[in-house]
């Protein structure tokens, strides 16, 4: 127990700002072992979004208060993701070789394919969480309450977008040939506790959440067949994966598990 509490820290440390135990460090065996709990960060992030979203909505309006969870996000992880995702746009939006792609992602500086991509990332998360909203306001579900639902649809978003990212680790090579990269670690082995792990973590919202509305679990079939397509991407142009790309893909899947459950609630 007290070596998974210490995994468990190491994966707090490593993903999320949140203070952990002055014994935690970024030990690599440790790090190898922590993606089995990347998922439950999502459950972390997921429920810090909610009580903040919660907490404003006495205040403010629902749209304030989505930008507010949304900030709030991005604080606790110190826009981790969202950084990944910038640089993979900046990569593969100016770069024609591996070469080329894995240094422009190297580069701190945001570019002109990055910025764009993030206002715009962020433009369809906005609207996509606040028709989630509005139809959660509408519904007449007996227990699918609002604040059953929002909750649910927080902590299913982050952990199963988390789980679509750690996925690649699962079935892909690392591309880059040193150590620059922070991630590196995290991709050098695996054993099956961390497969089974994640996927337990990353799944246990979903299926509680489908408990109350059965077709809401399909929405697992868009958010892999997203992840499929973006690691069959990386794979094409850099040969396997980076911490960036797994960034960016923990950030797309996230949106399209909201535009999946937009969808699916037409036919509910």
């Amino acid at each position: 127990m007290k070596k998974e509490l210490h995994i468990f820290f190491t994966a707090l440390l490593f993903y999320t700002r949140i203070p952990c135990p002055a014994t935690i460090d970024h030990h690599p065996d440790y790090l190898n072992k922590a993606s089995r709990y990347f998922p439950v960060i999502g459950w972390i992030v997921g429920s810090i979004a909610y009580i903040v979203f919660c907490f404003s909505t006495f205040l403010f309006s629902n749209e304030i208060a989505v930008v507010l969870s949304m900030i709030a996000g991005i604080l606790v992880t110190g826009a981790f993701h969202e950084d990944g995702f910038a640089d993979v746009c900046d990569g593969f939006g100016g770069g024609w070789t591996k070469e080329k792609i894995l240094l422009i992602m190297k580069d701190s500086a945001i570019g002109a394919f990055g910025a764009i991509g993030v206002v715009l990332l962020f433009l369809l998360k906005f609207q996509s969480l606040i028709q989630l909203i509005r139809i959660n306001q509408n519904s007449n579900f007996g227990i699918w309450n609002f604040n059953i639902g929002i909750l649910l649809l927080f902590i299913t978003a982050h952990s199963l977008s988390r789980l679509a990212a750690v996925s690649i680790v699962f079935t892909h090579e690392y591309s880059r040939e040193d150590a620059t990269s922070k991630s590196k670690p995290i991709a050098q082995n695996y054993t099956w506790k961390e497969v089974l792990g994640a996927f337990f973590f990353g799944l246990i919202p979903l299926l509680v959440l489908s408990c109350f509305q059965w077709q809401l679990f399909l929405a697992v079939i868009p958010v892999f067949v997203t992840r499929y397509f973006l690691a069959r991407y990386f794979q094409k142009w850099i040969g396997g994966y980076t911490g960036d790309c797994l960034g960016a893909t923990q950030q797309v899947c996230e949106v399209v598990f909201y535009l999946s459950v937009i969808a699916l609630w037409k036919f509910i």
